[in-house]
């Protein structure tokens, strides 16, 4: 008799497996993602009761502390350790405490290209409570100008490449914004921040003056491109930052990876999903000044890469480059960006080999994103019924000539079917 029942429970158990399979194909995978999704908002809440945040720069000091000597950044093969960078950070943070009235809360605008004094800068600065507002690093002029103006920083921090940029608009300046340039060598007017970090404490800054109790609270101003005008600043609060840096682990990340940057960190992709992924990890991230198809995978073969970040068309841009031997002899296995159609995927995949892409469709200044976890070829991201239980949304059809949404007779937005265009 028990052996009859455990019969038809087995035949039952395979019959309601293929049932899933045929129908519900993604359940486990939405199943996993909501899990890790509520994970996040568990840890979140946490940090509400308790009235303290613990912010990603909290998690890299906590980092710094337990694996010193783990390499978090290599750069043009130098490699700074999670020690490296919490002490050279920390010299930021004293140079401007010795050498500024700098408080808690002013805001500093930092203009630099890829390199590790951006990180140091940025994470220095936060050391002191400071809002860092990144600034693209191609504007000029007067697009520069009105964004160095838009955020009212006390303080401006340029990079030795860009201190030329600066100098143009120099006398057009506030003069209660000191600017700081990261060279020996600096016009005048300017403060060389490169000479007086030299000279300057790395012993670690109190927590008490970088604390966070709020998860609104600014952290960042990101720059939008400016494509329908001069660019504009979209505040990033602290909750904001923290859900981009689960973004790589949501992905399946771990501290093992080696994560190539190549986008500007100026840009939200980089500087809050992949550096401060990396900080969420622990993991190592290797950044590159600029991105080069002909460079990138003897890159990844180089420095053991698992993870890259792309964005709009870089991975078409790999694709065009002439075929060469062993371009499927890579440790990579996931690419994490946005914006790569559906041609340009399949070929990605079958020239250079088993890489799972994991889309995603988000803006800086968005209430709302999707994510394609299951790999699902030219999707931007993925709904489903465990997700609107989370978070309430809908896709409505939009008129993009008048600018504005499309309404029925009742005046009420329209609904896009699934399978539809929302135009």
């Amino acid at each position: 008799m028990l052996l009859s029942w455990l019969t038809v429970l087995g035949a039952g158990m395979v019959v309601l497996h293929f049932v899933q399979k045929l129908l519900f194909p993604y359940f486990w995978d939405d199943f996993l993602f909501l899990v890790k999704v509520v994970l996040i908002i568990i840890r979140l809440k946490k940090y509400e009761k308790r009235g303290k945040l613990v912010t990603v720069l909290d998690k890299f000091l906590s980092h710094a502390k337990r694996q010193p000597r783990k390499p978090f950044i290599i750069y043009e093969g130098d490699i700074y350790t999670y020690q490296d960078v919490d002490k050279r950070s920390s010299r930021v943070a004293h140079v401007f405490l010795n050498h500024s009235s700098l408080k808690k809360g002013d805001t500093v605008a930092l203009l630099m290209s890829n390199e590790p004094d951006f990180v140091h800068v940025w994470f220095g600065l936060a050391k002191l409570g400071c809002v860092v507002a990144f600034l693209n690093s191609n504007i000029r002029s007067n697009s520069l100008l009105n964004c160095i103006r838009t955020c009212g920083p006390r303080a401006l921090v340029v990079g030795a490449d860009l201190l030329g940029t600066v100098e143009e608009i120099l006398p057009s300046l506030s003069e209660n914004i000191s600017v700081w340039g990261m060279k020996d060598s600096v016009p005048q007017g300017i403060i060389s921040l490169k000479e007086k970090l030299s000279t300057s404490s790395d012993e670690p800054v109190p927590r008490s003056r970088h604390v966070v109790s709020l998860l609104k609270s600014t952290c960042l101003y990101i720059f939008t491109s400016g494509t329908t005008g001069l660019p504009k600043a979209a505040v990033i609060s602290q909750l904001q930052v923290l859900r981009g840096s689960a973004v790589l682990w949501a992905f399946g990340c771990t501290a093992d990876d080696i994560v190539y940057i190549t986008l500007p960190l100026y840009h939200s992709s980089a500087a809050i999903l992949g550096i401060s992924g990396c900080v969420e990890l622990g993991a190592t991230c290797v950044l590159k000044k600029k991105f080069s198809a002909s460079q990138f995978w003897n890159d990844c073969k180089k420095y053991d890469v698992t993870v890259f970040q792309y964005i709009g068309e870089l991975c078409r841009y790999l694709c065009k480059q002439s075929k060469r031997e062993g371009e499927r002899d890579h440790k990579v296995r996931l690419a994490i960006g946005n914006g790569m159609r559906s041609d340009v995927w399949r070929e990605f995949l079958d020239r250079f080999g088993n890489i799972k892409v994991c889309e995603l469709y988000a803006a800086t200044e968005s209430s709302i994103s999707f994510i394609n976890y299951t790999g699902k070829i030219g999707a931007i991201g993925r709904a489903n019924f465990f997700l609107k239980l989370l978070s309430t949304f809908d896709l409505i059809k939009y008129d993009f000539q008048k600018d504005e949404p499309m309404r029925n007779e009742q005046g009420w937005c329209i609904h896009v079917k699934k399978g539809k265009i929302s135009i």
